[in-house]
Order: C-alpha cells, then structure tokens, then sequence
C-alpha cells in the first residue's frame, strides 16, 4: 500500500461524503491489506481533509409562497386536462397557460405532480417579474405580496405593467387605499364582469388589508357586514345579494340562514374538484321579487327564520351532475333548473323535502 493511495482514498471520502455498496467492499478490503502504520496514516489524512461538511439547511420558504398558492389553489381549481378558460385561452393544472416548452394546447394532460410544479414555478417566476415592476413589494409583509401574486397571476403581468393599480403604487399612495379601490374592477372577461373574478378580487382585496382566508362565525357577520366578508371560505354575503345595494339583508336570520346555505355550496364546491360556484340569485326584497315575476312566497324572500333560497352553477362543471348530487345529498327543496342552466337550493324549515321543476 503506497501513501499516494492511501491519501487518495481518503480524499475521495472527504470530497463525496457518501460510498457506494461496492466502494465499501473495497475500502474493507483496502483496510485488512493495511499495517497498524498505514491505518494511523490513513486516520491522520483523514483528520487532515476534514470530515465531509454536513449539508447547509434547506432555505426557508418566504412569507408570501404559502398563501400565495392557498389563494390562488382556492380560485383557479385543478384540471388535468387542458380546457378554455372565460377569456378563450387554452388553460391546464391551477390556471397555467403555459407548459414547460410551450403554450397549452386543447388535448394536453399532464399529472397532478405536474400541475402542482407548474404552479410553484409560475408563481416564483411571477414573484421575479414582479419585483421588477413595483420593487417596493420587495418589503411588503407576505399576506399583502400573495394577494398581489394572486391578481398578477390571473390577469397577467403585461395587464399588471400597464395598470393604474401600478402607476398610483408607484407614485406613492397609501397601498391599502389603492388595492381596495383598483383591485375590484378587474372582475372582467372580455368586457363582461364575471361573478367568479368578481368574488376573486374581494378575496385579494380581504387578503391584502389582513383579514384571512377563512370562515367566519355567522353570529359575526351581520346585515351590515361588507359585501366583502365570507360567511364560508369561498362565499361572500354580498353574492347572495348580487352585489347590489337593493338586495342586501334587513334582518339577522337572513344571514344565518344564507350561512347555511353557504355550507352546502363548499360542499358542492368539494365534490366538484374545487371549481368555483357562480350564484345567479339569492336575496330578493318583496319589490325585486315582483319586478322579476318570482311566486308570491319564493324562498328567496327570506321572509322568517329558516327560509331561503340560492340558485347557482358550478362554473365548467356539468349542471345535471350537479342537480342529481344536489337532489340527493340536499335535505330541503330543491328545483330542477338543470335545463336553464341552474339549480335552485331552498330551506323552508318545518315543511316536506319538495322538488320541482322550472
């Protein structure tokens, strides 16, 4: 045994830190042709290279990652199989556009794995770009940066680079002011306002000035509460009442009976695969109840404890399956307004499970 193979062997440890199954059968075999001398030589190189430096701690996730993909998971939904999205564009995963080596395109699929990657790197890539723009997010807390991520994520961020959103930040407004007021108008897809961005941006909006991402206690939220508040994770009170002044609650019970409501429509979310519910009516005042030609004793009058009504869709979900899950699963009223393109959820406390069709 030479002392250059000696200090090579023990050079090859320091530097890889690990052995193969068949190098360690060479080393033990490398060991019993070694005299006691060679070993203390062996040991003192050894000393000498310094034992392999354990590897540095992984680095801490930043603050804004975690409810960036939170809030952006809970509006896009998951599809593995490429689809059109509102605007017309070929969509896949959590809302990327884009695969790793081109656009999407109608037909691709790709595994959940896939999906879940492409969104952490759109995200992280987003993040980079910007920075560019508006550098002063770069001291932000990570709640505000993640409802900033989530609006640039779906609007894009050439819409983001030339947006009055950007411009005032840049000027120097108070950030709270300008996202409560500019985030809410992009609620459109091709000119058209859509229920699901609408409820989207209130969320960026909660997000951003602190309010988390979660249910509240429907004792909490009141007739005056803003439209803003969620009575469950994805359903605000203001959706029951379209967003309109005219049609928000007078009194309590009506809240707590559109809480209930709200309960089952995360469910329904759920066994959807997460896809965003779009409410068509909730809350009408006796004046809008005529206007619209409803029954004289709708359900949406919301006229005494435990009566109320919600008629929705499950966005690019398919309205049967939803009505056959609905008229199951549902313990109270529901109308067959599959064929319109909607399903009617009623409560009528005290009375028999009806069914009805429109």
């Amino acid at each position: 045994m030479t002392y250059a193979r000696v200090r090579a062997a023990a050079e090859h440890i320091a530097k890889v830190g690990s052995i193969t199954p068949h190098q360690l059968a060479a080393l033990q075999a490398l060991d019993e042709s070694l005299s006691d001398g060679q070993r203390q030589l062996f040991t003192e190189l050894w000393r000498a290279q310094g034992s392999p430096a354990a590897p540095p701690p992984a680095a801490a996730e930043p603050a804004w990652l975690a409810p960036a993909l939170k809030i952006i998971k809970e509006f896009e939904g998951c599809r593995l199989d490429a689809y059109l999205c509102p605007a017309g564009v070929p969509t896949i995963g959590w809302g990327s556009t884009r695969l790793i080596e081109r656009p999407v395109q109608l037909g691709d699929r790709i595994s959940q794995e896939m999906a879940d990657d492409l969104l952490r790197n759109d995200v992280e890539m987003r993040h980079r770009e910007l920075v560019k723009l508006l550098p002063l997010i770069a001291g932000w807390p990570g709640h505000r940066v993640a409802a900033l991520l989530s609006w640039a994520y779906n609007v894009g961020l050439g819409a983001v680079k030339t947006s009055t959103l950007r411009r005032r930040l840049l000027t120097g407004e108070d950030p709270v002011r300008v996202i409560s007021e500019e985030l809410p108008r992009w609620d459109k897809a091709n000119g058209k306002p859509l229920a699901g961005l609408t409820r989207r941006r209130a969320a960026e909006v909660s997000l951003f000035v602190g309010q988390q991402l979660q249910q509240q206690i429907p004792g909490r939220v009141t007739t005056q509460s803003p439209f803003t508040t969620l009575l469950t994770p994805h359903v605000r009170i203001g959706e029951f009442a379209l967003d309109q002044e005219a049609r928000r609650f007078q009194h309590q019970h009506q809240v707590d009976t559109a809480a209930e409501l709200a309960a089952f429509l995360e469910r329904v979310r759920r066994q959807f695969g997460g896809r965003p519910i779009i409410i068509t009516s909730g809350y009408r005042p006796p004046a809008i109840n005529r206007s619209v030609g409803g029954a004289s004793g709708s359900e949406h009058l919301f006229d005494a404890p435990g009566v109320g009504a919600v008629d929705f869709y499950v966005e690019g979900g398919n309205i049967t399956n939803v009505q056959h899950w609905c008229d199951r699963e549902w313990r109270f009223s529901v109308g067959y307004g599959a064929p319109k393109g909607f399903v009617h959820l009623g409560i009528r406390r005290g009375r028999p499970r009806v069914r009805w069709d429109y």
